[in-house]
């Protein structure tokens, strides 16, 4: 068989057990949180994951499969799944709280830095690297400006997951950065549109837009990789 077939299955095999662990996890980022009882009342607070399995397991499963064979046997393939790990639990957890909570974007974004860099040396591209630096932090500095002209569509947990993505899109080259948050304004436009058809929202609605950044960076980041 492939050796892309191979990764994909692999990614699936590690993908079930991490994706009830990451579960879990979303679970317990927010109920360690001072306002926990506020975000988890009643008998929300004691339950043992954010989703009732197997929809996060199967999901995580499926998009570790995809950035397997996207990446394929590459130096990169370990911060890519890195990503799509961490991206599992900010979007449960903003799906469900509409919150990026610190004590998840930090060790994502170290985390990334670490993987990058050490590829980096085993590739010998440190402009890419260094491209990747740059663009987190530019990242990072055009979503505080939209935060700051729209607070009602961007909030201070989306400007902090910007130097995350930043990384990644970056590294990839510029096309893949400015695709990237194309594709998440898209999305979240698309997520909106069909709510507000739908009746599931308002114009005044607040909705998440985390899950959306995310997932304009993974494809765009995955199709532009190669």
């Amino acid at each position: 068989m492939d050796v892309h077939v191979w990764l994909g299955l692999g990614g699936a095999l590690v993908g079930l057990p991490l994706g009830h662990a990451l579960n879990r996890a979303a679970q317990q980022v927010v109920a360690r949180r001072p306002d926990a009882a506020d975000l988890l009342p009643g008998d929300l607070l004691t339950r043992p994951t954010a989703v009732r399995p197997p929809w996060v397991e199967l999901g995580t499963a499926a998009l570790l499969a995809a950035v397997a064979v996207a990446v394929g046997p590459s130096p990169l393939l370990p911060a890519w799944l890195w990503l799509a790990g961490w991206a599992v639990l900010l979007t449960v957890v903003d799906l469900q709280h509409k919150l990026l909570p610190n004590r998840a974007l930090l060790p994502a974004t170290g985390g990334a830095v670490v993987l990058l860099a050490g590829t980096a040396v085993v590739t010998g591209d440190g402009a890419a690297l260094l491209r990747a630096l740059v663009s987190a932090v530019a990242l990072g500095a055009v979503l505080y400006v939209l935060a700051f002209l729209t607070p009602n569509g961007l909030g201070l947990g989306d400007v902090k997951l910007g130097p995350l993505l930043g990384l990644y899109l970056g590294w990839v080259g510029v096309a893949a950065l400015a695709l990237g948050v194309f594709l998440g304004f898209v999305v979240q436009a698309l997520v909106a549109l069909v709510l507000l058809a739908a009746r599931r929202a308002t114009k005044d609605t607040q909705l998440p837009f985390g899950p959306a950044l995310l997932a304009g960076a993974l494809v765009a980041g995955l199709l532009l990789l190669g």
